[in-house]
Formats: structure tokens, sequence, C-alpha cells
């Protein structure tokens, strides 16, 4: 698609078709932010899998099964004109059974380990995610090609999970958990000079400010959201949008706690709520 393609043309999308972000739960949220602030404009269907939560301890071939039947089903019944796999734990696992089932252009996310190698001082990089993310050999590429001259230190910490879930829906959470997960990577031979973190998982940036106060001063962040943002943007260059309806979260289980999530799905621009 090139910047002078025209709404006459076929292989353009109608100017309403939206952009599909799916996740396991609301950890995407991190990631729409991020595509809000280059694209206002695109309509946005977002898609919890809360059913299946937590995706981080269930097997690959559970994973890349569930991933491929879901957004099989939604592609077709939803038409959008790109799929955002917002969950660092499916994309990992799923992202290529998915992209040759689907015939859209599918975003996945990945751990910010290229970055985070260029933002060390110390040369040692701590990575939290899901102890399906951390043991994938995706990651072990990813470190093999990027950081092979640093010391990176892994950390499965599914609590993290639950505990970005439980606080966006207005919960208080024990800063014992944040404790737990920065300890956890602290206590491996070079923790003690962890400066860089990188976010595996798009549920932790929802509790940066609190693993933040968990490792102290002198520790910096980093997530794929603001790629994942940038990516989704040139893939639909050129392409027109207009939100006719009021942007949409599916769940594939409605119930109390994503009652609970109103205001946060709210704050985010997603004014309804349905069942996917």
């Amino acid at each position: 698609m090139t910047a002078a393609a025209t709404a006459s043309d076929p292989a353009m999308p109608p100017a309403d078709a939206p952009i599909l972000m799916f996740d396991s739960g609301v950890g995407g949220l991190s990631v729409l932010a991020k595509l809000r602030q280059v694209l206002p404009q695109a309509p946005v269907i977002y898609v919890a899998d809360n059913a299946g939560l937590p995706y981080g301890t269930k097997t690959e071939a559970q994973i890349a099964a569930r991933v491929s039947g879901l957004l099989g089903r939604l592609t077709e019944r939803l038409r959008p004109r790109l799929v955002c796999i917002a969950c660092n734990t499916a994309s990992t696992i799923a992202l290529a059974s998915v992209r040759e089932v689907l015939e859209v252009p599918i975003v996945g996310t990945v751990p910010a380990i290229k970055p985070a190698a260029a933002m060390t001082q110390t040369g040692v990089i701590g990575l939290l995610g899901t102890q399906a993310t951390i043991r994938q050999g995706y990651v072990d590429r990813l470190e093999a090609e990027f950081a092979a001259d640093k010391r990176l230190l892994r950390h499965g910490a599914p609590e993290l999970v639950a505990a970005a879930e439980a606080q966006l829906r207005g919960h208080a959470v024990d800063p014992a958990v944040f404790a737990a997960a920065a300890q956890a990577l602290r206590e491996q031979p070079g923790g003690a000079q962890i400066d860089t973190v990188v976010l595996a998982c798009t549920h932790f940036p929802l509790v940066e400010a609190e693993l933040g106060k968990a490792f102290g001063p002198g520790v910096r962040f980093i997530d794929g959201s603001d790629g994942i943002a940038r990516r989704i943007a040139f893939l639909t260059q050129g392409q027109e949008f207009a939100r006719r309806v009021p942007d949409l979260a599916l769940f594939t289980r409605l119930d109390d706690a994503v009652a609970e999530l109103a205001p946060t799905l709210a704050a985010h621009g997603l004014d309804q709520v349905g069942k996917a």
C-alpha cells in the first residue's frame, strides 16, 4: 500500500475497518495507549481472551492452537485491516502459525532486547516476562543477536500479570509482589549491576511505577510498545480512517471482573464492551 492509494483502490480497506488488537487480558492497553498517540483517528477493536488467562502457564501447543483459532474466527467476523498481537507470550509462540491462517497484516510483540542492549551502561539487563515467554528459543536468538556481549538475566513473573489486572480493576496490590520480582532478578549472579529491565509482557508497563519503586533508583525500563505503534502506522500509511461507531472491547468471558474494568476501558477510548 502506497501513500498514493485512493479509496477507489480495491486493495484499500474501508475507512471504518478497525485495527484489531489482541491480548490475553488487558495488558495490550499499554500498546493501545501508544497507538492512540500516533493514529488517534484509527478505529480499534480490542479483544481480550480473559477466559484463557493466564497464557504464561499454558503449553506452547495450547497457546498456538487457541490464538490461531480465536484470531481466525475474529478476523472473519470483524474484517480488520490489521491485527496486532499485543501479547509477548502469544507472539513468541503463535505468530508464525497465525500468519499462515490470516490474510491480513499481522504485527507481533517481541521483547525489547535490542534497544535494552543499546541503553545499558553496566552491561547487565534484566528481563521480566511470563514463564512461557522467557523460555522461548526466540528470546535466545534475540539475546545472541543483540546482547551477546551483555548479561541477560531472566525471570518469569506471572504474578505481575494478575497484579496489573487487579490494579486496573481498582483493587489494591501488595507491594511485596513487585519487590519479589525485583529480588528474583537482583539475587541472580550479576543482578546487583542491573541498570535496564526489559518488560517482556504487555501487562508489565501498566505497573512500571510500582516496579520502579521495587528496583530503586538507577534502573530504566523498556518495552516494545513504541515500536509496535510505529510499525502499525507504517503498515497503514496512506489508508483512510473513519470512526463511525465507538471503539469496542470484546472479552471471551463477560463477568464481574470485566464490569470493574469499565472506567479503565473508557479511559483508553473503549466505550463499548461485548462478548468475543
